[in-house]
């Protein structure tokens, strides 16, 4: 056995196309929300982007899931990373040429959502079949650095390459989503197959069923999705670069970037430091936090406070993430894990996607700072609403079981 799991061949093609997938969609999403404003200066149509994102990904989950477990799932993440790639040189082409409308743009988004929703769980799924079993934590923790990693350099990258021309960071990340599919071909076919089983309705929606008889995970899981569906912030951020902080988009990609930093830095503190005891408690206090640094970036015209209000929003959800994260692991018994982390990945995903349409549709009525103070202070009532509904929360002590 290799005495580090980065020295299993597979593992690292599987890192290498996990990492630049999510540099390429990362990038491209910071160009498509400013070419999309570049051409309307409409803030609803930032909106519209998300939607369009989310809509393909909840039509899609559940059968992506099963399809997961039917196909070779590396053929699954090789076809989704080509589409995806080819749909970056259609839109390059397009603007490149002058034919491509709005609406293509809104359509292109749609198609890499789809092929997100197939793409994630497959190439999930497939890490328990190439390390050993032994090393598994360790490629887990090791993904997952990789992948907070990409999130700094994804919009960065789409943003500073935007600067250089709008076809740019699409050709970019048209060749990055190539070679990703180059490094899933050279991963090994995993010894272990996905199992075969028919898809029911009870066996879909058992996670569900699960979920709502465990107050404390429900309590969990709802009040990280509403402080995301109510943050929206993101969604915003072009709108902020140029017309409240005057700046280019070069200064977008850093502003995309900043809750990404936050959430590594917290991620390496808690590492460090686990929490030990009150993590309810301490839980409902991020989102608090969280929903006040968004109301401070709202109303900040100062560039360097509204990349440290990104950080703080970043780190203290990366803290909500943590505890509902292993309360959910820690709630669920093994035959059921799959289920519930599957609705809980579907509400927590596709609530990003519904927070930027939230932010803006009513940015369309209220205009942007207004939207994105106005979800701070839904958080802020949430998170007071929250502890009283789910007392059981407030009460949980520890993650050690």
């Amino acid at each position: 056995m290799p005495s580090h799991v980065i020295h299993i061949p597979s593992f690292r093609h599987f890192l290498s196309s996990r990492a630049l997938s999510s540099v390429a969609f990362q990038g491209s999403a910071v160009a498509i929300g400013w070419l999309i404003y570049d051409r309307t200066r409409n803030p609803f149509d930032l909106g519209l982007v998300g939607l369009f994102q989310f809509l393909p990904m909840l039509v899609l989950t559940f059968l992506a899931g099963h399809v997961a477990d039917q196909f070779d799932r590396r053929q699954i993440g090789l076809v989704c990373q080509v589409i995806e790639a080819v749909t970056m040189g259609f839109i390059a082409l397009g603007i490149w040429q002058g034919w491509l409308p709005t609406w293509g743009v809104f359509a292109a988004v749609t198609v890499l959502g789809a092929a997100q929703a197939f793409e994630r769980p497959s190439m999930a799924a497939l890490l328990p079949g190439i390390v050993p079993t032994a090393q598994l934590q360790s490629a887990v923790a090791t993904s997952t650095s990789v992948m907070q990693t990409a999130l700094i350099i994804g919009p960065a990258l789409g943003g500073i390459l935007y600067g250089f021309g709008d076809v740019v960071p699409f050709l970019a990340s048209g060749v990055l989503f190539l070679v990703a599919s180059y490094n899933v071909l050279k991963i090994d076919k995993p010894a272990t197959l996905p199992a075969r089983a028919p898809m029911t309705f009870e066996s879909v929606f058992a996670g569900v069923v699960f979920i709502k008889s465990k107050p404390v995970m429900l309590g969990s899981i709802s009040l990280d999705l509403f402080a995301v569906l109510l943050g929206g912030a993101t969604a915003m951020l072009p709108v902020y670069a140029r017309d409240i902080l005057h700046a280019g988009p070069w200064a977008l990609g850093f502003l995309r970037m900043a809750p990404a930093i936050g959430a590594v830095v917290m991620s390496l503190l808690l590492a460090r430091f686990p929490l030990q005891h009150r993590v309810g408690i301490k839980m409902l206090w991020a989102v608090a936090i969280f929903g006040i640094a968004t109301i401070v970036f709202a109303y900040s015209t100062n560039i360097v406070l509204s990349v440290v209000m990104l950080v703080i929003l970043g780190a203290s959800d990366t803290v909500s993430v943590v505890v509902r994260s292993s309360l959910v692991q820690l709630l669920t018994p093994d035959h059921m894990r799959g289920r519930v982390n599957a609705v809980n990945s579907l509400f927590i995903g596709t609530s990003n996607q519904l927070g930027e349409f939230r932010a803006g549709v009513f940015a369309g009525f209220m205009g942007p700072v207004a939207a994105v103070a106005f979800g701070g202070i839904g958080t802020l009532a949430v998170v007071l609403l929250w502890s009283r509904l789910f007392p059981a929360l407030r009460k949980v002590d520890t993650l050690s079981g």
